[in-house]
């Protein structure tokens, strides 16, 4: 009994004159593992990324934060150094964290709701939780 290769089974291997040999390095990239679930680790890197709730400030605090920029405000042809700490939402899912920033103030834009530093950075004056510098215990009796 013979093989259905018998004939061709002892022929030199094929060289074509006419197309290159492939490099060993683009032959195994043809075998080279896909993924099939492109962006998958991203995702669960993603949704276990944790976040904040924003916090509801009481009404003492909000009070305090209002003396606090009324105190910049007087202030602000000296160019205070202030410390905020405010709540920043995120971008892809519900909530946030907590950032502080420290600065030179610019300008209080109370009709924009924004405080605006030296350095270009607009904080909304509602996400504010605190305020610090030393332009506050120098008003202090």
């Amino acid at each position: 009994m013979t093989d259905y290769y018998d004939d061709i089974i002892h022929l030199p291997h094929h060289v074509s004159k006419r197309h290159p040999q492939m490099s060993l390095y683009n032959r195994a990239a043809q075998f080279a593992p896909f993924a099939a679930l492109a962006g998958y680790e991203e995702a669960i890197v993603e949704t276990a990324r944790q976040t904040s709730s924003k916090i509801e400030i009481m009404e003492d605090i909000r009070q305090l934060m209002d003396q606090k920029l009324s105190i910049l405000c007087n202030h602000l042809d000296e160019e205070p150094i202030i410390s905020i700490t405010y709540f920043q939402p995120d971008n892809h899912k519900r909530g946030g964290c907590y950032v502080t920033v420290a600065g030179v103030l610019k300008d209080i834009r109370a009709n924009e709701h924004i405080i605006l530093l030296r350095d270009g950075k607009k904080i909304p004056i509602d996400y504010i939780i605190s305020l610090d510098g030393e332009v506050f215990s120098i008003n202090k009796p």
